[in-house]
């Protein structure tokens, strides 16, 4: 029987809000791990989001098919398909109907606001665990009552777990805050023999056909803070630089939507700085499958993500588990994948003190990945996110690392992305679904020993209310 188990009847019971777990955005792959890694622990039931869901309104049971992969024969997984993340009138029905013992959270607080709001009922009876998740500073003071709805709060990076400390002050002591990085399946994505014919044949076809002697990997959504196009302005620099018969041989691969309101255009991107078509850029826009997406990673040579914001950046935790080396702007959750060490030679804590290590405060990290500094903060926000950096590295910074990567040659890349993908299984890095979901047991398990329903009434004066001022170094 799998260690921990606890049988269906004395489990405690969770209700989940974030994306369908069957679907393949980030938050319902984390969301899905989860819970296929604490089934035996405790019973689940979602609030299966999506933009305008098709089986809105019915109730899914996924329990059999929850105990073929899990290795139990009693798991209780249900699903209530709906709109978005739900409303307070389904909230109220999936609470009254299925019982919940906690209320877990996984996304933007944003998409919370009407739950948030409905916390003085809810936590008489139940508390919220929110997994939780910030980009930038500064520390964002107007996420201060969201953070304060919540009883337990699992910061997916270091620095989010500092936001929340720093956020929430005095407050801090009284709620349940842990760092619980993301993790995947490294059944799933993993190292695979580069010799193996079909793994070549699909990096010819990724290369349209071309001998390819350094392939470079992009993936991830065509947004604009994902900097896509200063990667293509990078590798341009980098082609530069080579002569014809060696960038006829270099490959970037974008596994991206070619076009997006949200992002740009890419071909038109590529035409411009391209006139030619000599920059060997192939834009993969077809659905792969997970085992594909696993031949993907292990197609590449390296992987780059230089995105301005970015609150973990999964692209970096697949290619760690595939043992590929990466580069990648030292911004949010990144920098805990590069593993920047202090002066005792020990993964950095972040703090009030250094809230972050984007600025270059720290400067050793693993062999694994070659770091882009941001040359810019500049505050960029919205009604709802008054204030919040936006951390550009510079693409001639971007292309030197790639030239860098290149001239390692692929002996060297290996033994990088080896040495990764050791550290990402290891207790202290704990990247695999099953070290995230144990650090996930231990959260909830010290949250249901220690928690206490809310008071019925809270009198608060007028002089109670904190001003939302700066409450650490702007420059540190």
């Amino acid at each position: 029987m799998k260690e921990g188990y606890i049988k269906q009847s004395d489990r405690k019971k969770i209700l989940l809000l974030t994306d369908d777990i069957r679907v393949h955005s980030g938050v319902a792959q984390i969301g899905r791990e989860m819970v296929l890694h604490t089934s035996h622990r405790y019973n689940w039931v979602q609030l299966a989001g999506a933009v305008k869901h098709p089986d809105k309104g019915k109730r899914i049971d996924l329990s059999a098919d929850n105990d073929k992969i899990a290795g139990i024969d009693d798991s209780s997984i249900i699903l209530y398909p709906t709109d978005g993340y739900g409303n307070p009138d389904l909230l109220r029905s999936v609470i009254e109907t299925e019982k919940p013992d906690a209320i877990f959270l996984i996304t933007d607080p944003r998409y919370f606001q009407w739950l948030f709001a409905m916390e003085n009922q809810i936590r008489k009876n139940i508390p919220i665990v929110y997994l939780n998740i910030w980009d930038s500073m500064p520390a964002p003071m107007y996420n201060k009552e969201f953070y304060e709805s919540c009883d337990a709060l699992f910061g997916i990076s270091k620095q989010t777990k500092a936001i929340n400390e720093i956020v929430l002050g005095d407050k801090a002591k009284d709620k349940v805050i842990k760092y619980v990085p993301h993790g995947l399946n490294n059944k799933m994505f993993r190292p695979l023999d580069r010799t193996d014919e079909q793994l070549q044949k699909f990096r010819k076809h990724l290369s349209k056909g071309k001998d390819c002697d350094f392939m470079l990997l992009f993936n991830s959504r065509n947004i604009r803070r994902k900097s896509i196009s200063d990667t293509i302005l990078a590798w341009k620099l980098f082609l530069d630089e080579l002569p014809k018969e060696k960038r006829e041989k270099c490959t970037l691969v974008l596994h991206t939507e070619p076009v997006s309101e949200h992002g740009t255009d890419l071909g038109a991107v590529i035409e411009y700085f391209f006139p030619n078509g000599d920059g060997n850029v192939v834009i993969s826009a077809d659905k792969l499958s997970t085992e594909q997406m696993n031949m993907l990673y292990n197609c590449a040579d390296s992987v780059i993500l230089i995105s301005s914001a970015e609150g973990w950046g999964l692209a970096l935790t697949e290619s760690l588990l595939t043992g590929t080396p990466f580069i990648a702007n030292v911004t949010g959750g990144m920098q805990d994948q590069m593993r920047f060490e202090d002066e005792n030679g020990d993964w950095i804590n972040l703090d009030k003190n250094v809230p972050s290590n984007h600025r270059g405060t720290y400067t050793k990290h693993g062999k694994w990945v070659l770091p882009t500094f941001p040359t810019n903060l500049s505050i960029v926000g919205s009604p709802v996110t008054p204030y919040i950096y936006d951390d550009r590295c510079s693409f001639e910074d971007a292309s030197e690392k790639i030239m860098e990567m290149y001239k390692m040659g692929d002996e060297e890349r290996r033994e990088r992305g080896k040495a990764g993908m050791e550290w990402a299984l290891s207790d202290e890095a704990g990247f695999t679904s099953e070290k995230m979901s144990n650090r996930i047991i231990e959260g909830l398990d010290e949250l249901f020993d220690t928690w206490t329903p809310r008071e019925k009434f809270e009198f608060l004066k007028d002089t109670d209310f904190e001003s939302r001022v700066l409450k650490h170094e702007i420059i540190y």
